[in-house]
């Protein structure tokens, strides 16, 4: 007979499992039903996808039940049926365990429907009726994850704690800095949890390993700490209408090791892993020991001051299209800030400008981050600055209504240059309570916005006049079936785009091959070019991030540096390369400014500004 979970994990590793949704959306199980419902509709489905986990070698199964609270329940009109869907959770896992694994009740953030103002005391009766439906069910531990805020996971854990006695594993999703989104930091939310009675404390969700081991360096080994981590299999991307995940389960083998390495003893998968994820996870740690001491990282997080800049306002221009078919042209990506303070911005457009950028152009809310408005920020950065926005617009936020006024504001404000595409998914950024919209795809935006340019709105109502947009579409070189690739963008010129803009190429041999794959469209083509800041930001991007390639050349090059001053060095060396290859066959250029260190591209757009022509 095995012993308990937490007699386990005083000594010895632990394989968790991965997604159950991932699992559920491969086979077909569209997105926005009710996930935890399928432990009534479909239970065999939900007992296989456990038996594979098992088979892969999973020894920790989390039940179905993350959203099988009430108030979650009743965006579907389930929450009748919070004790069946919990218990029938519970019995799926333990039928496919057998002997073979532990199984714990899932319990995530409950998120009330817009419209309801709700208490404290609501979410608590939430979590107090939930976790006694599936403590009767008896798991052997209940696992509360994906807890954005310390105080939400504090309220779930003190119901807990009153309805039963069985082991706790608390996890949050914390931000890039270790933080969670009531800003407490790592360390400290883990000893309130512990102190509150939590057993196992840890990190899942928001972000691929190397989120989680930034944030876990930052963790001294307490005596008596057990930790845990989950990460996703890297960020998602959106293609042909599905969700797909970039990191592989041969990355997920070495991160497996670094997690250990960080003292981690409970180690599985979040959103986008598979059974495949966990076998090589299960395969790393065999025979491994557990980690009773490490050397602690601090990170320190600095903000400068605001600073109000006031210059000029540009004289009208020639478009960039204009611009770019006359001479070598230079995008800068800086992105708006996720705080207050937009100095930086501010400060780094005009560095930007005085290096010879032609536009900045500005995600929208990239990865599903909340930000300031790229909207304001680029009428910021015009006014004060003189420096064209270029502003991304993501169909993932606003309905039709809401899109169509958004464009028709800029278009007041003078702001006539914007990239559209389909947006990250919003289940994956610090909003997960939210809701995708996706009225309209990437190339209906296009339509829409040529549409409007014609002076008609997308229901065909005149406007009163004529927007001047000049549109650019999205376009991913990297990765396999180039040619299905180029079909795409075609469609997309097809649908009215002026222009392209690509995602960062890391191979200068790319720039040729994408010359002879599209000159036959004698299109404006901005290529993307991102300097290298780090050996571990080369592995994360190339790992985690969808459609960035990172070559074995330029990895090994990072690798020699490490991080700092020289890495950086080595980072604009390789984009230089890069820049000349593509300014042999394209005159536009993407630059993409990585943690917004501008000094980086402001560097670059001199190397490009001494190759116009």
């Amino acid at each position: 007979m095995k012993s308990s979970l937490l007699e386990h994990l005083k000594s010895s590793l632990l394989v968790g499992d991965g997604a159950i949704g991932t699992m559920l959306y491969a086979g077909d199980v569209p997105l926005g039903v009710c996930y935890d419902e399928i432990n009534r509709s479909q239970p065999n489905l939900v007992r296989s996808i456990h038996e594979e986990y098992v088979a892969a070698g999973a020894e920790f199964l989390e039940t179905n039940t993350f959203g099988a609270n009430r108030l979650s329940l009743a965006k579907h009109n389930f929450e009748h049926h919070v004790e069946e869907i919990n218990r029938s959770g519970v019995e799926l896992a333990r039928q496919a365990a057998g002997d073979l694994a532990y199984v714990a009740g899932a319990v995530g953030p409950a998120w009330g429907m817009l419209h309801q103002e709700l208490s404290q005391e609501d979410y608590a009766q939430a979590y107090l009726e939930q976790i006694t439906a599936l403590a009767a069910a008896h798991p052997d531990a209940i696992i509360l994850e994906t807890f954005l805020k310390l105080q939400d996971l504090l309220t779930a854990l003190e119901a807990c704690r009153s309805v039963c006695d069985l082991p706790v594993i608390c996890q949050l999703a914390v931000d890039q800095y270790g933080r969670t989104d009531d800003a407490f930091e790592v360390t400290d939310a883990f000893r309130q949890l512990r102190g509150r009675g939590a057993d196992v404390v840890g990190i899942n969700c928001r972000s691929g390993p190397k989120g989680l081991l930034d944030a876990l360096s930052m963790v001294p080994l307490e005596e008596g700490l057990i930790l845990s981590a989950f990460p996703n299999a890297g960020s998602p991307v959106y293609i042909d209408g599905r969700f797909f995940y970039a990191a592989t389960p041969e990355y997920f083998s070495g991160s497996a090791i670094r997690l250990r390495d960080q003292g981690v003893r409970l180690i599985g998968g979040c959103c986008g892993t598979t059974p495949e994820h966990i076998r090589s996870i299960a395969h790393a740690l065999k025979d491994q020991q557990v980690v009773t001491s490490k050397k602690v990282v601090r990170i320190e997080v600095r903000r400068p001051p605001v600073q109000a800049v006031q210059l000029p306002t540009p004289p009208q221009a020639p478009t960039i299209v204009d611009l770019v078919r006359q001479r070598v042209t230079t995008i800068v990506e800086l992105d708006p800030p996720r705080n207050l303070d937009f100095s930086a911005v501010v400060r780094g457009a005009q560095a930007l400008k005085d290096a010879g950028a032609d536009a900045i152009t500005m995600a929208d809310n990239s990865l599903a981050v909340t930000r300031i408005s790229n909207m304001a920020i680029g009428q910021i950065v015009k006014q004060e600055v003189g420096l064209r926005p270029f502003l991304h617009i993501s169909c993932r936020d606003s309905n039709l209504v809401g899109m169509q006024s958004h464009l028709l504001g800029l278009h007041a404000l003078g702001i006539d240059h914007v990239l559209a595409v389909t947006g990250d998914p919003v289940k994956f950024g610090d909003q997960p309570g939210a809701g995708n919209v996706y009225d309209i795809s990437s190339f209906e935006l296009i339509r829409l916005i040529k549409q409007m340019n014609e002076g008609l709105a997308f229901s065909g109502r005149p406007l009163g006049g004529k927007t001047n947009f000049t549109v650019a579409a999205a376009f991913d070189p990297n990765g396999d079936n180039l040619d299905r690739r180029i079909k795409r963008l075609e469609k997309k010129i097809d649908a009215g785009a002026d222009m392209i803009m690509t995602q960062p190429i890391f191979d200068p041999r790319q720039a040729k091959q994408l010359y002879a794959a599209t000159k036959h469209l004698d299109f404006p083509i901005f290529l993307g070019v991102m300097p290298l800041v780090s050996a571990g930001n080369t592995e994360f991007l190339h790992n985690e991030v969808p459609g960035f390639v990172v070559t074995d050349d330029a990895r090994a090059r990072m690798a020699r540096f490490g991080r700092g001053k020289k890495a950086r060095r080595e980072g604009i060396a390789i984009a230089r390369e890069i820049m000349d290859a593509v300014l042999e066959y394209f005159n536009g250029l993407y630059l993409i400014t990585a943690f917004n260190r501008y000094p980086m591209t402001v560097e670059l757009t001199r190397h490009a500004n001494g190759k116009r022509r």
